[in-house]
């Protein structure tokens, strides 16, 4: 997110991201001619059936002027409008309050006094355009030889081959948000929040108002947070918070409960992931609202895996040999990139492959789908580095180091879904998040060769399904006079019409059931799907990154101590003996046990 206001340490924190380039224009046959004067007559036909137009004026202009506005964040005036419409000043007045009482436009003050306006298009005509936009879809079709029934038709006419009803897009607030000095957020540097970024003048179109973002790298980004807490009133209007981070934060007093708020609102929560919802709560109350959800996934490459004869790894034992036989440095390719930088990097990756041998980080009980991490007290948040799920955890990093890159001890969530992008490695351990990487981007040799598992087991492990991801919340000192504008700015942030935007905006996870099954959405790429059911199932689990008091310094613990083993300065004993003390020393400060 970067603007005048932004601060982004990284270079390129998320990577590029290529647009898709249009198909070659060819040339028209006299078949095709005659087919297109048919549709001409068609089109009009449809225009003049379908939209909300008087014959009258030339509303058309005056129409499409305000939508391309609307899409661009340009604003759009009384006055402007005239100007685009080609009408005399008078006659595109008469038509502009024409289409205002047909609720077409919504007229929205620019200032208290209410003297000068903006115009907007209304949820009525947003959802006018783009049913007129599907049924011209259905007549270009045939007009270029596509049956409507085909496979073609349902990647490229979405609205006349499905039935299912997209999510449209998002209109103006029809009163702009009061915030002086303008909606602040601090976000993090990655592919939804530059996406939202990106939309930075359409929905500041949307509020009303200026939007000033701030992104940073993970760790910096929670340093941002605790710092901000010590101030009397909050810089920051809202911030992005790593699921895990929620336990530490609610019972510091961090971050604002939003429970009276959404009571108040009857804010329906039904539509989000379960295990999001859960992990963005603690002790009982909601503090965030998701806007992404993004599994940790082991991605392979299907063309090679194909060419070789080799079956996708379901254990860590067949996980080493395939990453052994693919492993070629002569030639540049490696067989598995992971994080196995120092600090949180390596100490997600811990985190998860102890979940693989069927242990958490913690001690906690038993509970659907694996552990409970909601109730448990005491001694059930005792960390477990002298477990043997720790000690074998370690033992299976050993063995897959062989067959990394060669900067694999620098290697991040960035560097290695950039790896597996650029074919250097044929599977890696990758966020969804960072999926547009190589989903997105036709020149990657993993576009449309892809394919996705949940992490591979251990030896008494179970198929798990780590769920990453952020929630935006309220910080607990924002001023008093800001909170309803705020609340109001973030359930639209978070809403299924936005979360669809970041989506054609290059993201490509979401934290919603309803955005995942819209046509438009699943047709972007198979990972929507598969994503979506895996939440449906309940596959997705919090567990291996409980979202407990403590659970933030456990991680930076394991990651320092265990990248010495990595490194071969410590044995696996010695460091999980260090990361034990240390882990102790922490939970028993916080009054754990």
């Amino acid at each position: 997110m970067r603007d005048g206001h932004a601060e982004v340490n990284e270079v390129n924190p998320e990577g590029p991201y290529d647009t898709l380039s249009s198909m070659p224009a060819s040339k028209i046959s006299n078949s095709e001619l005659a087919r297109f004067l048919d549709f001409i007559e068609k089109f009009e036909d449809e225009t003049e059936g379908t939209l909300s137009m008087s014959l009258g004026y030339r509303e058309l202009r005056m129409l499409l002027h305000v939508m391309r506005n609307h899409l661009t964040g340009r604003l759009t005036t009384p006055t402007s409008l005239a100007d685009a419409s080609g009408l005399t000043y008078g006659t595109a007045k008469r038509g502009i309050e024409s289409i205002i009482q047909r609720g077409l436009l919504i007229s929205r003050p620019r200032t208290k006094s209410g003297k000068t306006v903006s115009l907007h298009p209304s949820p009525q005509m947003i959802e006018e355009w783009e049913c007129y936009a599907e049924r011209i879809k259905g007549i270009l079709g045939p007009l270029f030889g596509i049956d409507l029934a085909s496979e073609t038709a349902s990647k490229i006419f979405l609205g006349s081959s499905s039935s299912a009803r997209g999510i449209s897009t998002p209109a103006v607030l029809s009163a702009r948000l009061e915030l002086k000095g303008g909606l602040r957020v601090l976000a993090h540097a990655d592919p939804t929040f530059m996406a939202m970024h990106n939309l930075k003048r359409q929905l500041e179109s949307i509020f009303g108002l200026e939007i000033r973002n701030k992104a940073r790298s993970i760790d910096n980004l929670l340093d941002d947070i605790l710092d901000n807490a010590r101030l009397a009133k909050s810089r920051y209007d809202i911030v992005a918070c790593d699921l895990p981070w929620f336990g530490e934060l609610a019972t510091d007093g961090v971050l604002m409960p939003l429970d009276a708020l959404i009571q108040r609102d009857n804010y329906d929560l039904s539509d989000f992931h379960p295990m999001a919802i859960q992990s963005s709560g603690y002790a009982g109350s909601q503090y965030g609202i998701p806007v992404q959800t993004t599994p940790e996934l082991l991605c392979y490459r299907q063309d090679v895996f194909d060419a070789a004869q080799l079956t996708p790894p379901t254990t860590t034992e067949s996980l080493v040999k395939v990453a052994r036989q693919l492993h070629d440095p002569a030639k540049g390719h490696y067989g598995i990139a992971w994080n196995a930088a120092r600090g949180t990097p390596l100490g997600h990756t811990f985190s998860f492959l102890m979940a693989k041998f069927g242990q958490p980080l913690l001690n906690l009980p038993s509970g659907p789908g694996g552990y409970d991490f909601q109730q448990a007290t005491g001694e059930q948040l005792r960390p477990m580095f002298q477990s043997d799920a720790a000690y074998r955890a370690c033992e299976y990093m050993l063995d897959i180091l062989k067959y990394s890159p060669p900067n694999i001890l620098s290697m991040s969530w960035y560097e290695r879904a950039q790896s597996y992008a650029s074919g250097e490695t044929s599977m890696a351990y990758c966020y969804t998040l960072l999926a547009p990487l190589f989903e997105l981007d036709r020149h990657s040799p993993a576009y449309g060769n892809t394919s996705y598992l949940s992490h591979p087991v251990g030896n008494h492990g179970r198929a798990i399904t780590p769920i990453g991801g952020y929630a935006l919340a309220i910080p607990a000192n924002l001023a008093p006079e800001r909170v309803e504008a705020v609340w109001t700015a973030l359930r639209h942030l978070t809403s299924a019409n936005m979360s669809k935007l970041y989506i054609l905006n290059g993201s490509l996870v979401t934290p919603r059931f309803s955005v995942s099954q819209d046509p438009e959405v699943s047709a972007l790429s198979p990972l929507i799907k598969i994503v979506d059911d895996m939440a449906k199932k309940d596959v997705l689990q919090a567990w291996p990154r409980p979202p407990v008091p403590g659970i933030t310094e456990l991680i930076s613990i394991a990651g320092n101590e265990i990248f010495d083993v990595l490194d071969g300065r410590r044995s696996i004993k010695k460091a999980l003996s260090i990361a034990q003390e240390r882990a102790d020393k922490v939970m028993r400060e916080k009054g754990h046990y």
